[in-house]
Formats: C-alpha cells, structure tokens, sequence
C-alpha cells in the first residue's frame, strides 16, 4: 500500500468515526424523552443499518410507525445516509446504562433537585441493581464562583488494564444552570461482563472413570 493510499484509509476511518460521533449526539438530543442509551452503526451494501437504545420504545417507533418514518427522513437529509434502516431495540436494565443514568442525574439538577441528593440516588440505583461498581463525578461551580468536583463511588470500579476496558462503561453529559456548566461523568462496572475465576465443566461421570482406567488410576468404591 502506497503512502497516498494509506493516508486516504485513515481520513476514510477518521471520518467515519466523526460522522458516527454526529449521528449519535442528534439522536441524543431527539430520543431524550425515550431515553436515549446508545446507537450501533452499521454500513451494509444496501444501506446503513442503524440499532437504537432506548428505554421507551413507543416513543421512538409512533403510532404505525410515524416516528420511525420522521427519523430516518431526519437522518437522511441531515447526514446523507444512504438507505437508513432503523431498528429500535429496549434496554433491559437502564439502572445499568451508564448513559441513561447520566441523562437521569441531568434532568433531576435541571428540575432544582441537589446534585448531592440526586448523585446518592443514582449510586444506590445502579448498586441495587447488581453492578460491581460504580462512580459518578459531578464539576462545576457546585458551591461557589470556583469551579471543583465531587466523586461519589461504591463498590470495585477498575481503573486500567484489561478488566477495566471489559467490564467498565463510562458516559458524560452537560448541563447549563444559573450557576454555569455543570458536567457529569458515570462510570459502570457491570458484574456479569467479569470472567469467573473458577469455571466447572460439565463432564459426565462415565467420562472422567474412563479417563482414570486409561491412566491406570485405581477407582474408588
């Protein structure tokens, strides 16, 4: 591959990823009330294959479908997708969506709720629905004209290395108040994504007694 070529491959790449980045901030924006948790982007032959996440599926899809129809028209002028097919999926458990659970602090702070009360209620949502660990981050000017952060943790959230990236998820938002910019970071460790240290296989019993005949391993009676 020539340096041209190779340079070209990764505008193609880079901007692909900056599309998808657009594509997901809109969706952001128009599916808030249906909360919004997360978009999968796919390019197909025939089309762009586009799953959304959200908690309320009804919302998204319309009466006979008139949402879905607004959306792609929506997606397709705005982004020139070709031949948007979208697929709306519900999110099992939204306590464990790092998104969801961040637009859910920002919409409590935005109604006047303490950011101290909401964050203790977000952290004790996402424990009791059976994550390993979370953390919530909430900056701004909290207290003051000075701008700081307070952290809120429960539970094991790993920082780095490879358990972190399998079994960590992680989401910010923004809010402007009269105070200025509040910013919120929530960060997930989901329990069920951890590999058990210990693994029992399923072997039958004839299998292991004819293993140890072959070993020449006495059986016990």
């Amino acid at each position: 591959m020539s340096t041209y070529e190779e340079r070209y491959a990764i505008k193609s790449v880079l901007k692909r990823h900056v599309r998808n980045t657009e594509i997901d901030e809109f969706l952001q924006s128009e599916l808030a009330d249906a909360g919004y948790g997360g978009v999968d982007i796919l390019r197909t032959p025939i089309g762009t294959r586009i799953t959304v996440y959200v908690t309320r599926p009804g919302l998204v899809i319309g009466r006979r479908g008139e949402g879905i129809r607004e959306l792609t028209e929506k997606l397709e002028k705005k982004f020139n997708l070709p031949n948007p097919q979208i697929s709306v999926m519900e999110v099992e458990v939204p306590e464990l969506n790092p998104r969801i659970m961040c637009n859910r602090i920002v919409q409590a702070v935005t109604r006047g709720t303490p950011f101290r009360r909401v964050a203790v209620w977000a952290l004790n949502t996402i424990m009791s629905a059976g994550a390993l660990g979370a953390e919530i981050i909430i900056s701004g000017k909290l207290r003051s004209e000075r701008a700081h952060f307070e952290k809120y943790r429960a539970g094991i959230v790993p920082k780095s290395g490879e358990t972190a990236d399998k079994v960590v998820e992680e989401a910010t938002a923004d809010v402007l108040l009269k105070m200025g910019l509040y910013g919120v970071k929530v960060k997930i460790a989901r329990k069920e994504a951890l590999e058990p240290e210990v693994k029992i296989l399923d072997v039958k019993a004839e299998e292991i007694i004819k293993e140890s005949e072959e070993h020449g391993q006495p059986q016990s009676k």
